[in-house]
């Protein structure tokens, strides 16, 4: 297994290829992985133009915790206009997570609060150990969410949920989190990075074109009227079943070559 690799886009992210799986680390532990522009940039870097080969991705924290959010040095001193920008690239950096090329699966423990909850909601796919606990401090902060959040996680949670977050500064366990649709797997603690592992592996045997439409046609469809939706799906569905991937692993399972669904 080849060891962490500092990537050079960034000394707060490690990258690490896994086969077809990359690994990548937030790697600012001292300061609980908060989120700083280096490290935002990096990321958007990475998922732009992830290595040839990769076909998924983990993202996880160094340390106790995932994420602890925006750095607030950062935008300390900043004015308006500086603000718009600065929450432009973290547009720009989750868009490539949440609609690039790679199905990402998000490993969460400890804090997963302000920016990191607005970064693991970008991911396709999150898992959490009993450790993590999330919470959005930026109403007790003078602040407001500037990664995504307003958009992803209403539709993640529920916007009545999100406004109790923000207003009084509620902190949701990792079982409340598996609850309300925060995670899609909750594991004990030091497990949930293998787990992770292993979903990005299965990810990455997947037809790409699947991947792809589950990436970039599902939601649009999801968010579509529904006679636009139902075309949509027509489309997608007949794109790839006439795949040349999609063929032979169709006539595998009908030759019985392939594994059947049990339970």
């Amino acid at each position: 297994m080849p060891p962490e690799a500092e990537t050079p886009r960034s000394p707060f992210l490690s990258v690490e290829m896994r086969g077809a799986v990359a690994l990548l680390r937030l790697a600012r532990p001292e300061k609980r992985n908060a989120l700083n522009e280096a490290l935002v940039t990096a990321l958007g870097a990475f998922f732009a133009a992830p290595p040839e080969g990769a076909r998924a991705a983990v993202l996880a924290g160094t340390g106790a915790h995932f994420s602890a959010g925006l750095d607030l040095a950062d935008i300390a001193a900043q004015d308006a206009t500086a603000g718009v920008f600065h929450s432009r690239l973290w547009h720009q950096a989750f868009r490539h997570i949440a609609e690039g090329k790679l199905p990402v699966i998000a490993a969460l423990h400890g804090a997963v609060i302000g920016g990191g909850l607005e970064l693991a909601s970008a991911c396709h796919i999150r898992v959490a150990e009993r450790s993590a606990y999330y919470a959005l401090p930026e109403g007790q902060r003078g602040i407001f969410v500037g990664g995504g959040g307003s958009v992803r996680l209403p539709r993640l949670i529920g916007l009545a949920r999100m406004t109790d977050m923000m207003l009084t500064g509620r902190v949701f366990s990792a079982e409340e989190g598996q609850a309300i649709g925060l995670s899609n797997y909750l594991v004990d603690d030091g497990a949930g990075l293998a787990l992770a592992l292993d979903l990005a592996a299965k990810v990455a045997k997947n037809a790409p074109l699947t991947n792809f439409a589950v990436l970039h046609a599902l939601p649009r469809i999801a968010e579509s009227d529904r006679e636009g939706g139902f075309l949509a799906e027509s489309l997608m569905a007949a794109i790839a079943a006439a795949d040349s991937e999609a063929k032979s692993r169709l006539r595998a399972f009908l030759d019985g070559r392939a594994a059947k669904i049990t339970p």
